[in-house]
């Protein structure tokens, strides 16, 4: 093996680097490579080889010092480093644009793809310290109680796993593929092992070779394999995840592995899917649903030359409008899209990404000809040379093909629904009734997302209950949203992107779930000391500290240096009144009956009688509790989890112990956040209310 200091540059005629054990490394210079192409001229770009590389050193690598290095971070300081990261690759964007460009991607399709990417690491950036703790471990639901003393408890703990994330990305979007599988792990404190398709692997070299430039990121938690590495699921253990993004038939050999089947490494995947876009009856020519349908087809068609894994292939429409809807798409078609290098001025869509990919749409077509679709739009034909603003904008050499729309007189014809030209291809069927239309959808056989196009309602709540067991994400679209929505084709980090069935039956994305695929739930048991002391966040019935009594101080008056997990503050008890509950209610307007008439209290199986209201108690919980004084205590910003428990007539006395609870130091600001346990018991030490109470506190 070679390697060296400085990435050798991706765009000449050699050999597109993988970057492994934190240097670049190139294969002897003998070795023979797989030859990528620009896909609009045919250009030789450079070739991909690992002849030699040693993939059990790079899984080796990521175990060892990736772990060692991603384990000294805390879930905060991983999110400040992608929003670090993110700022970062937003300044390299145009030299990616450039790479993305002989890929056959025009500005807007890179857009989506290298903006897109970057727009992962913000959003997981962010989400990371507003919905992780700042450490790392995550506790997973409530402590469960598994004693009558209370002496042995449990509950549920995410860890990261302890291998590595290997990442098998498609051709299609190099570098958000890349980003959106990267994001989540790294949060999670995997390290990640990328491998990219060949044809448009060089894009994610470019992307890695700028994301290590950028000294960001540790040791060990990212490494790039640009070629083939078939014997790397031989080098994978239960430690370990595989995230693939594919054809279904690689999908399957993969899962099929031994190390999968026997050797418990996680496996997901995304794969082929026949995604369908059902438009209502409602929405016929002349409203603004039909007229966003056939806006938002197009765009899936055309978008990535309809090289994406959530483009539109079933276009399902009322039986009546079939024509009409072609005849709108096919228009549209002809007045917007100009196929050509993606370089070349007034280009709308660029190639496909290679000859060989070109070759196989082709196939699929000609075999959905053969099994009675006909052609609606386009044709097999290779696209004429033309000139755009004097720059030539298809060639003989280049990967084009015009956008093809095929009708079907058979709906039922199973290769509709089980053929994908993963190109700028759809098929538009008919639909009988809802029923009908749910019924076709389906027999995609699992999806990643769907459209649903109607301004009703009821054919919505239909349609959407119908088809959702079969797709990953239902997107609806309307009058209200057509403007604002982020389209059928767009998976956002926000929510799941996956599907189940055919389309692999994997999750991606999907906010802080995806953080968790890369991650163990533990079940834990013993004593509330003990799970404080694993989880870092104070159990009820495990040891306080009293400051007030112990050290003379206030916990209000500690800042986050001197404040610990445990440390608590006990009231007096102060008796509730009949003038006191009157008094509230007549202040506040709250004049519910169980505040102001006895009788009725009374009728009321859950009330003594007259009760004091949950918030006057929750109110003088607060004065019972709280330091008056200036101090670290900078403000209260809410209440979590509160119950009310135990009603308190007059006559009845409350007192309120507060604890610390969670300590959430935040990086980048002089305070953090604190959660206080509060507990309201009356005069026999009974609950009256649980709440969690919480503070920005000085460090």
């Amino acid at each position: 093996m070679t390697s060296t200091a400085v990435a050798p540059e991706t765009t000449a005629v050699a050999t597109v680097p993988s970057y492994i054990k934190d240097a670049w490394w190139t294969p002897a210079a003998e070795a023979a490579g797989v030859p990528v192409r620009d896909a609009s001229t045919g250009e030789l770009l450079a070739t991909v080889s690992t002849d030699g590389l040693d993939l059990a050193a790079v899984v080796n690598h990521g175990r060892t010092t990736g772990q060692a290095e991603l384990g000294k971070l805390t879930f905060h300081q991983r999110a400040l480093k992608l929003k670090e990261l993110a700022q970062y690759l937003n300044g390299r964007r145009e030299e990616l644009y450039a790479s993305s460009a002989k890929t056959g991607a025009t500005k807007i399709d890179s857009m989506i793809d290298i903006d897109g990417g970057i727009g992962v690491l913000f959003t997981f950036g962010s989400k990371g310290r507003r919905e992780l703790p700042n450490s790392q471990v995550v506790v997973d639901g409530p402590m469960e109680v598994l004693s009558k003393d209370g002496s042995f408890v449990g509950e549920h703990i995410y860890t990261r796993i302890p291998g590595v994330a290997v990442q098998i990305n498609a051709f299609n979007f190099p570098v958000w593929g890349m980003l959106e599988k990267f994001a989540p792990a790294f949060l999670a404190g995997v390290p990640t092992i990328v491998k990219p398709a060949t044809p448009t692997g060089y894009v994610a070299a470019a992307a890695v070779k700028a994301m290590v430039e950028s000294n960001i990121l540790p040791a060990g938690s990212l490494q790039l394999i640009s070629g083939s590495a078939r014997t790397l699921m031989d080098e994978l253990d239960y430690r370990d995840l595989m995230a693939f993004t594919g054809s279904a038939s690689t999908a399957n050999s993969l899962k099929s592995h031994r190390n999968v089947i026997e050797g418990g490494v996680r496996f997901t995947s995304e794969t082929d899917s026949l995604n369908a876009a059902i438009l209502g009856p409602d929405a016929v020519p002349g409203t603004p649903e039909f007229d966003a349908f056939v806006k938002a087809v197009v765009t899936e068609m055309t978008v990535k030359a309809g090289q994406k894994c959530t483009s539109i292939r079933r276009i399902i429409v009322p039986q009546e409008l079939t024509s009409e809807v072609s005849a709108a798409i096919g228009a549209r078609i002809s007045e917007r899209v100009v196929v050509g290098d993606p370089r070349a001025e007034g280009v709308t869509m660029g190639a496909l990404a290679s000859l060989e990919q070109l070759a196989d749409v082709r196939a699929a077509v000609q075999a959905m000809l053969d099994a009675g679709g006909e052609l609606a739009y386009g044709t097999l034909d290779s696209p004429s040379v033309t000139s755009v603003g004097g720059t030539v904008g298809v060639v003989e050499d280049g990967a084009f093909m015009s956008p093809v729309l095929l009708s079907w007189a058979d709906a039922e014809a199973e290769e509709v629904h089980s053929l994908e030209a993963f190109g700028p291809v759809s098929s538009v069927i008919g639909y009988t009734d809802l029923a009908d239309a749910t019924r076709l959808a389906a027999r995609g056989a699992g999806s990643l997302v769907a459209s649903v196009c109607t301004n009703d309602p009821s054919v919505a709540r239909e349609l959407v209950t119908g088809i959702a067991a079969h797709h990953g994400r239902v997107h609806m679209l309307n009058r209200e949203d057509a403007r604002s929505s982020t389209g059928h084709g767009s998976p956002v980090p926000h929510l799941v992107h996956g599907g189940p069935g055919r389309a692999g039956g994997g999750e991606e994305l999907g906010g802080i779930r995806s953080v968790m695929h890369h991650m163990q739930r533990t079940a834990i048991q013993g004593s509330p000391n003990m799970l404080t002391a694993v989880t870092g966040v104070w159990h009820a019935g495990a040891d306080r500290n009293f400051t007030v009594e112990t050290e003379g101080t206030h916990p209000f008056r500690k800042s986050l240096a001197t404040l610990h997990i445990g440390d608590a503050v006990r009231s007096e008890l102060r008796q509730v009144t009949l003038e006191d509950i009157t008094a509230f209610a007549n202040s506040t307007g709250d004049t519910f009956y169980a505040h102001t008439n006895q009788e009725a209290a009374a009728a009321n199986p859950f009330f003594p009688g007259i009760v004091a209201h949950g918030y006057l108690l929750l109110s003088w919980a607060a004065g019972l509790f709280v330091e008056p004084a200036p101090g670290p205590v900078l403000a209260n910003y809410g209440l979590e989890g509160l119950r009310f428990i135990t009603p308190v007539a007059a006559g009845d006395s409350i007192r309120v112990t507060l604890t610390a609870k969670k300590i959430t130091p935040r990086e980048t600001d002089e305070y953090g956040e604190v959660a206080w346990d509060a507990a309201l018991t009356n005069q026999n030490d009974e609950i009256v209310a649980t709440y969690d109470v919480l503070t920005l506190v000085e460090k």
